[in-house]
């Protein structure tokens, strides 16, 4: 491909490490653009113009603008993709949909928030946060003590969507000892061809 993606991201935030980490387990070129969420910058023009609910990350491809993470990555992969991360069989299909729905619920709002708190100082309490996730990791857990993957015998857009917010977990003070299938996943996506990781933030248990 001749041409760079533009990322608008912010370097902490796991839905643009998504993005980031797609576009490099594709081997695509990008230009990553930080926006500045402390000076209200996705809150003005004209990082509005792009994504009125005014969240990062958005994307321009060659003057395709595109808002959430999610729906970036199932861009990505149709437009530049195999099919591998995305399969075209209506049940795997499903079953990837499946997990890109926790990500976007049961995760966004517990891991992700817990971290949230401890990151960028954000107005929740924890204690309920920290408990939610610890329950959603146990049923991840105990579906990964069966399979190598979530959806697939391979990694698909599942493990993208879901990798950063529980990888990054301990950050918000939730602990991943209890869990080895899923610390054995963390690994399995660590290796693969094209991973890159994202900033680590030295607060919670991460010291």
């Amino acid at each position: 491909m001749s041409h760079a993606i533009k990322v608008y991201r912010h370097a902490l935030s796991g839905h643009c490490h998504r993005i980031e980490l797609m576009l490099s387990l594709l081997g695509l070129p990008a230009t990553f653009i930080d926006v500045d969420l402390a000076a209200g910058e996705h809150k003005a023009s004209p990082f509005l113009d792009m994504n009125a609910f005014a969240q990062v990350p958005v994307i321009d491809d060659q003057g395709v603008i595109l808002a959430d993470s999610n729906a970036i990555l199932v861009y990505l992969e149709r437009r530049y993709g195999s099919g591998r991360w995305l399969p075209d069989d209506p049940l795997l299909q499903a079953q990837v949909q499946r997990w890109l729905s926790v990500a976007a619920g049961p995760l966004a709002n517990s891991a992700m928030k817990a971290r949230l708190v401890t990151v960028f100082n954000a107005p929740f309490d924890p204690e309920p946060l920290i408990a939610d996730a610890h329950e959603l990791f146990a049923i991840v857990d105990a579906h990964l003590a069966h399979q190598p993957f979530l959806a697939s015998e391979h990694a698909t857009l599942a493990e993208i969507s879901l990798y950063s917010y529980i990888a990054h977990a301990p950050e918000g003070n939730v602990s991943l000892e209890p869990y080895p299938h899923i610390r054995a996943w963390l690994q399995r996506i660590e290796a693969l061809e094209g991973f890159v990781p994202m900033k680590v933030t030295k607060v919670g248990l991460v010291r």
